[in-house]
């Protein structure tokens, strides 16, 4: 009888532990994620916290089984968390991902100023001059045909001259420069990207590992036996493939988002990006 308790307890260990695959990846997730928090103060306290909120929040709203009550026991039951805590802790929360407007009308001229054949040729932003004259569109035009506000032009170009977007040439015209796609934007801009980004690539990724149908694209490339002159040269190529690329999934989309305007099925929300990393520092068994 003792030897099949044991049994039965080493098969209940092993069905109810997290695969070791799984913990492996979840601490290479949060060592870049604790040392953003160290850097920003942000201690384990808070931390802590923060995700028990979060954890009542998703078992409270994303595990619900139909004709079954969502009690204070079965969250904790789910969670871990003491029924007690539970309680407390069972209010709305949001995520925080609120587009700030600058951001939001500044992509939106971006995203003009490529697919817009008034402002664009072939996908290439034209160079344009500060003010329109006669058939000669100029920067103006861009800015007033997205903001319907009170937006004035001079504010828009000396913002964006001052974060690097645009450059004026020797003849006065202004040019959208090619990596205004990674904008050094303000502290508040790229927190929204790197919470938006983040969210949607470890979301595809969860997706899969879940067995989630149909299975979401999560593809990479990698190689750890590189020198400095290589890794330049493969930088180099991702600069002008991966903006290649993002052009063109954004101009497609913006094609398809204007058609679909006014339709009620047109819920669907996209996100694609691309990424590049380099590091000295080898992590784990992953030699190539």
């Amino acid at each position: 009888m003792a030897k099949l308790k044991n049994k039965a307890d080493k098969i209940i260990s092993a069905e109810t532990g997290p695969p070791e695959s799984l913990v492996k990846a979840l601490v290479a997730i949060f060592r870049p994620l604790v040392k953003l928090f160290i850097r920003y103060q942000i201690n384990h306290g808070y931390v802590s916290q923060l995700l028990k909120s979060i954890y009542v929040n998703v078992a409270e709203n994303d595990f619900k089984v139909s004709s079954v009550e969502q009690t204070d026991s079965r969250i904790s039951m789910l969670t871990g968390i003491h029924r007690r805590e539970v309680k407390r802790l069972r209010t709305p929360i949001e995520d925080g991902l609120v587009m700030p407007g600058n951001v939001s009308v500044g992509t939106q001229i971006l995203t003009a100023w490529i697919t817009d054949s008034r402002f664009s040729h072939k996908g290439e932003p034209k160079k344009l001059p500060k003010s329109t004259k006669g058939d000669n569109i100029g920067f103006d035009t861009l800015v007033s045909s997205i903001s319907k506000q009170d937006l004035r032009t001079k504010v828009v170009l000396e913002e964006w001259l001052h974060l690097g977007l645009v450059q004026i040439d020797n003849e006065g015209l202004i040019e959208l420069r090619t990596e205004a796609f990674v904008t050094e934007t303000g502290f508040d801009e790229k927190a929204f990207f790197f919470g938006k980004n983040l969210y949607a690539h470890i979301a595809a990724g969860a997706h899969n590992l879940a067995g989630g149908q149909p299975p979401q694209f999560d593809r990479s490339v990698f190689y750890n036996h590189l020198t400095e002159d290589s890794v330049a040269t493969i930088s180099t190529l991702i600069e002008k493939q991966g903006m290649e690329t993002l052009k063109i999934v954004n101009a497609k989309s913006n094609e398809l988002q204007k058609k679909d305007r006014g339709n009620k099925a047109a819920t669907g929300r996209i996100n694609f990006g691309s990424y590049f990393w380099v590091e000295e520092e080898c992590r784990g068994n992953d030699d190539v």
